[in-house]
């Protein structure tokens, strides 16, 4: 007799290519919250800030499979086969009912070895692998028709996201919103309050990239800085890549064009723990999302939106991709639309001109979190779309 759901143990062998960057937070909470039933193992081919993210059941080609670095330095091809004899060796000796591929070029790049495991297959989808990898290379059109074909499952965080899938051919019946949970417990609800003629704190935070907005979020504070005391922070950096250098660039262009150089602290990359210090510190949130260029978005919403709105802080965001989803405009947020930086100025003078709202948007916003992003209920919901599919079987 097959075992409830309830009483059902497994497996799962989530696959990523790193393991874990300081702004990957939402994937070491999916993989912690998942029910005590649920046997969870990474294997990844790189290992970073090991004391922010650690995890018992960790394999790692940097760390665990030193020959194989050695070798792959060489050659893309040895480090392609480093990586499928890890994930084969890893996902056959737990005994993986289910391999988890994260980001949807990861999942096509594990097609044959999932096969070969005779694992199902669950494959999520996060952003640029929807925007920008079909855009910049049209061949990954082609890859995710053969993904689509195999796989079993395909997440995204929101009907957005589902929606782009599904026009990349994806069929419907395999996709499944599932929203990305946060750590609750862990933050605070400390609505914010301000009073007129003391300095206003606005907190930016995100890498460097052009879907954050940061240029339009910059151009907006600085058409308020004349009425208003600023003091902006900003929590993030350019990633190391050439397109994250050059939006460096021009971020700082904007805080000299705003005349904000005396106004902007700029802290860096922080831990976690740093971001929510900031967040708590500062009286508005400012994100306002937008299409790249190139194709990249959030695809869902950004994670730091849903932290920093669970703390009690208004927040001024886009209606880009699946962020309202989080927030509704006039509800629990203000919404602009994408690159309006008219609807930006808008918004923050709306939040100057009426500070005792606050409250009002903090607690619909955390409300609507604790019931949809909650990273315990979140867990128990990606164990039963693990279920679910287990029951195909039965």
């Amino acid at each position: 007799m097959t075992a409830a759901p309830a009483e059902r143990s497994y497996d799962v062998a989530h696959s990523t290519q790193i393991w874990l960057s300081k702004t990957m937070t939402w994937l070491d909470t999916q993989v912690r919250f998942m029910p005590p039933r649920v046997s969870n193992h990474v294997i990844c081919d790189v290992t970073e800030n090991l004391d922010q993210f650690p995890l018992d059941n960790l394999t790692s080609a940097d760390r665990d499979a030193p020959l194989w670095r050695f070798l792959s330095r060489q050659s893309w091809q040895i480090a392609r086969r480093r990586r499928s004899w890890l994930l084969r060796d890893r996902a056959t000796a737990c005994g993986a009912a289910i391999v988890h591929s994260h980001f949807g070029d990861r999942g096509w790049f594990n097609l044959a070895d999932v096969a070969r495991i005779g694992a199902l297959h669950v494959v999520t989808f996060y952003g640029y692998d929807v925007g920008r990898l079909p855009k910049i290379e049209p061949a990954w059109r082609a890859r995710y028709r053969e993904l689509f074909a195999a796989a079993d499952l395909f997440l995204c965080e929101g009907p957005h996201l589902a929606d782009e899938l599904i026009a990349l051919g994806c069929p419907e019946n395999k996709v499944r919103v599932h929203h990305l949970g946060i750590d609750i417990e862990r933050i605070a609800f400390r609505p914010r309050s301000w009073t007129p003629g003391t300095p206003l704190r606005v907190l930016l935070a995100g890498s460097f990239v052009e879907k954050k907005g940061m240029v339009f979020a910059l151009e907006a504070l600085g058409r308020i800085a004349g009425d208003v005391d600023l003091a902006v922070t900003i929590v993030g950096d350019d990633n190391g890549q050439p397109r994250s250098r050059d939006e460096k660039a021009r971020i700082l262009a904007a805080i000299e064009a705003a005349g904000l150089n005396e106004r902007t602290r700029r802290l860096g990359y922080q831990p976690y723990d740093a971001l929510l210090e900031a967040a708590y510190a500062s009286h508005v949130f400012l994100s306002p999302s937008v299409t790249a260029s190139d194709g990249d978005t959030e695809g869902g919403a950004p994670v730091s939106l849903i932290d920093m709105a669970a703390t009690g802080m208004p927040v001024v965001s886009s209606t880009h991709c699946d962020i309202p989803e989080v927030l509704e405009d006039g509800v629990s947020g203000w919404l602009a639309g994408e690159a309006d930086v008219d609807g930006l100025e808008r918004r923050l003078r709306r939040l100057i001109d009426d500070p005792d709202d606050w409250v009002r948007l903090a607690g619909n916003a955390r409300r609507h979190i604790e019931r949809e992003f909650d990273a315990r209920i979140q867990g128990r919901r990606l164990a039963a779309h693990y279920d679910a599919l287990l029951d195909t079987l039965a």
